[in-house]
């Protein structure tokens, strides 16, 4: 039988072609390592993102311191297998959902179907507010969702799984139907997403002999076939023909800028299928580049091959390129990441890219008859210590996330759409749709607190105890690194005694610390009435730069306390240099010889008990107590946000 034709509802007049508009790189001299970084990616291990980019707001680096279900109801997915093409003997009528591929067309309940979505990680909102933001993504025209899910947010520790408040990801995927929208879902187990070593749980990195991540290490593979017997099955009554919303899962990300080991991307391409079934669209995402669609994609296996690419780049050309890596009449274009914006890293200004500019790239692609994805539709927050990490040529160029990712979204941080790239983007995609898209909702009500006056609490060093997940410390004859003491984030603070040899003008020197550290010595001070500890900063090693300091005169004595506080700035997630453990990661010298018998706390700030609260109203006011244990909920630790404006607080005025 003869497939449906083009639906009325898909408008594909236009009102002529747009030009081409080029812009060079607008880069100051802030934002070089990351011009480098974008070249890199370009040029074949990365995944071919650009933007013409201008910055507004200066950043500085942030200061340290201180069932699998088995259901049996006909599902008329169709994936790219060419043998899985509709047949005469398929009833269109028969009222079954189905989601599929045929003609270079995406189907959908067979009738040819636009892909026009947007990337919302519902792990950067507040759940309070995914229903506002994704109504504004209704009001933008589009009709579908596009979410990664890390294995880190859902597997914190080998023994600890987590699907509760912001990840809830059934909830999520309910509150997107409940709304009349698709989801296309991301599950690595790799993502990157500038997301905390991408994705990865941090333990993966304490597993010995070393994983080798991202390949067909059997080991590796046992785990990630391990998580994913867990969140497979949770997916399993959301897909599409089950009456859900899930229309597409991708396995791994942007693979072919990493490597190219084809039977790893096999394997999780034949786990997927298990258990989600072989008529599920598998698909895959890769820079519009050779090599990397080459090394990325599973052609010939029957998943389907996407690409990315830069706004500034021709779409027919980058579709041609697509096609040759899909089975005849199984590549509908589709870019799976049309950058609406881009990251910004510590020390750089705002990433920010032209709305009409921006605007006008879309049109080219959807004047294509293409599908599109917007990345980021919405780019929230990277809460707590969540935010990832690049790097350049060398594990050394290290280029740390900032907590922001509202990568110039059309869709703010906090919700806002009254700005011209919203506009820009609706006018265009409504050229494309006839019907209307609904109004978006209000904005939540906002309170302005005005001028906030911090008081420091205390020293960290005074409650170290309290904040430490173990108030003794853990004795080691080395430093080691975080994850090898079940430590994910925050900061570990090193603690030993000068050796005997130590002398005014001693180098100390850390070959290999990820990623900041701040050197202390301290010693007792003699006053009147009292005898109490003073801590001197001696300087600052940065993985990036510095890795030697030189004892002062004054504190150059045999035996006194040396404290190193090492902070987590973010684990790389993109690149060659990912497996990236936290801490000291080499001997302290001390004028080239070892310094042995060291003392670690782990200090991972995740969560504070009232209790601390509570000590440090001993050393300050009853009314400072009083705000924070207010604060602190049923007994329960404080929540990361209100505590850690005062840790913040503590930590930087040591």
């Amino acid at each position: 039988m003869l497939l449906p034709s083009l639906p009325s509802q898909l408008d594909l007049s236009r009102p002529g072609t747009v030009p081409v508009r080029r812009k060079e790189w607008q880069l100051g001299e802030s934002r070089s390592r990351s011009s480098s970084m974008m070249r890199q990616k370009l040029q074949g291990w990365g995944s071919g993102r650009g933007q013409a980019l201008s910055g507004s707001v200066a950043l500085t680096m942030s200061p340290i311191a201180i069932l699998v279900l088995v259901f049996s109801s006909g599902c008329l997915f169709y994936s790219v297998k060419s043998h899985l093409l509709p047949t005469d003997n398929i009833d269109y009528d028969t009222g079954a959902k189905s989601f599929y591929i045929a003609n270079d067309t995406f189907y959908k309940d067979g009738s040819p179907f636009r892909i026009l979505g947007g990337d919302l990680h519902y792990f950067r909102v507040h759940p309070q507010y995914w229903e506002d933001r994704l109504q504004r993504a209704k009001a933008l025209g589009l009709n579908a969702i596009q979410t990664y899910v890390p294995w880190n947010l859902h597997q914190p520790q080998p023994e600890k799984l987590n699907f509760e408040d912001g990840a809830n990801l059934e909830g999520y995927l309910k509150l997107v139907q409940k709304l009349g929208m698709l989801v296309m879902l991301r599950i690595g187990p790799y993502i990157c997403a500038e997301w905390d070593f991408g994705g990865f749980p941090a333990w993966l990195l304490s597993v010995r002999p070393e994983l080798s991540l991202r390949t067909s290490d059997p080991q590796y593979l046992k785990l990630v076939d391990a998580w994913w017997d867990v969140l497979l099955p949770k997916i399993v009554p959301y897909l599409y023909c089950h009456q859900g919303p899930v229309i597409m899962v991708q396995i791994e990300n942007e693979y072919g800028s990493f490597g190219a080991d084809r039977s790893y991307m096999e394997h999780l391409a034949a786990k997927v299928r298990a258990v989600l079934g072989e008529e599920i669209i598998l698909y895959t995402t890769d820079g519009a580049v050779s090599k990397n669609l080459e090394h990325g994609s599973l052609e010939g296996s029957g998943v389907y091959t996407a690409v990315d690419f830069p706004t500034e780049w021709d779409p027919a050309t980058a579709f041609a390129l697509q096609k040759q890596y899909n089975a005849q009449g199984n590549s509908p274009s589709l870019s799976s990441e049309f950058y609406t914006g881009w990251l910004t890293h510590w020390g750089e200004q705002l990433a920010q890219t032209d709305p009409e500019y921006t605007a006008a790239a879309l049109d080219r692609i959807l004047y294509l008859n293409a599908s599109v994805v917007l990345y980021m539709l919405h780019g929230g927050t990277n809460f707590g210590f969540t935010s990832g990490s690049n790097t350049g040529s060398s594990v050394r160029d290290f280029l740390p996330d900032i907590t922001s990712y509202d990568y110039d979204a059309p869709i703010g941080e906090a919700g806002d759409i009254d700005n011209p790239k919203f506009q820009a983007l609706k006018a265009v995609l409504g050229r494309y749709i006839l019907e209307s898209p609904p109004s978006p909702p209000p904005l939540p009500m906002r309170k302005a607190f005005g001028p906030l006056q911090l008081h420091k609490l205390s020293s960290l060093f005074h409650i170290l105890e309290y904040i430490s997940t173990d108030p003794s410390g853990l004795h080691m004859d080395q430093p080691s690194s975080m994850e090898s003491v079940h430590q994910i984030s925050g900061f570990i603070l090193y603690r030993t005694n000068l050796p005997s040899h130590a002398k005014a003008g001693s180098k100390i020197s850390i070959s290999k610390v990820h990623d900041r550290a701040q050197v202390f010595i301290s010693g007792l001070v003699e006053g009147d009435e009292t005898t109490s500890t003073r801590y001197l900063h001696v300087g600052t090693l940065e993985r990036w730069s510095s890795d030697t300091l030189w004892l002062p005169s004054n504190v150059a004595v045999p035996g006194l306390q040396l404290d190193i506080l090492v902070e987590n700035m973010g684990r790389v997630n993109y690149g060659p240099f990912v497996y990236d453990p936290k801490g000291i990661l080499s001997a302290v010298l001390l004028d080239g010889t070892p310094i042995l018998d060291w003392i670690s706390f782990s200090i991972p700030l995740d969560s504070i008990p009232p209790s601390v609260a509570e000590r440090v109203s001993d050393r300050k006011t009853e009314r400072t107590s009083r705000a924070l244990t207010e604060n602190s909920g049923e007994g329960n630790g404080l929540p990361f946000l209100i505590e850690g404006k005062y840790l913040v607080v503590l930590i930087m005025r040591i």
